[in-house]
């Protein structure tokens, strides 16, 4: 292969890892709907890049069956807790902390659910939001403090010094 050929295909795998890398950046914000065009775009494009097409292909079908209305029935805090555990990993960051929301309606001791509601925070930007959260749940649980001190999603405020203060505080 010529030096020529040898760039020609570097270029064409550089445009096909930018292309996937903008679908899965709008999967991950959960944007289904721009995330399925994107993929389909992708693989009408790049269809000889063997080592992103089977990928596209999964996420093709992640986001297809994402976008069906989900019918799960939720009863018990657990069930809410459960279930917003799997938007947060979802990314599904609002809707986690609407059941979370209910969960508290059904039990405000629950540091638990104030954890959860500071995970989802962090994962949106919002370190104040997630900072109140964190509080709440170090007061309902000590036991917290340490997994937020240890969770890699609150990493962003480890060097904060309002979270150094709320984790010796409570």
């Amino acid at each position: 292969m010529t030096v020529k050929e040898e760039k020609i295909k570097k270029d064409a795998y550089e445009k096909s890892l930018a292309a996937f890398g903008e679908a899965m950046k709008e999967f991950h914000k959960g944007r289904l709907d721009k995330a399925q065009e994107l993929l389909k775009a992708f693989l009408e494009k790049y269809d000889t890049e063997k080592e992103f097409v089977d990928r596209a292909k999964l996420y093709l079908q992640m986001t297809q069956e994402k976008g069906k209305k989900e019918t799960v029935s939720l009863k018990t805090i657990d069930d809410y807790v459960y279930y917003s555990i799997y938007k947060i990993n979802s990314g599904a960051h609002e809707e986690a902390l609407k059941l979370l929301e209910k969960a508290l309606d059904m039990q405000e001791e629950e540091g638990r659910v104030y954890y959860l509601m500071a995970d989802a925070h962090i994962l949106m930007g919002k370190a104040d939001e997630a900072m109140e959260c964190l509080k709440k749940a170090f007061q309902k649980d000590k036991f917290y403090r340490v997994l937020a001190q240890n969770e890699i999603d609150f990493e962003p405020l480890w060097d904060d010094k309002k979270f150094k203060l709320i984790t010796r505080m409570t």
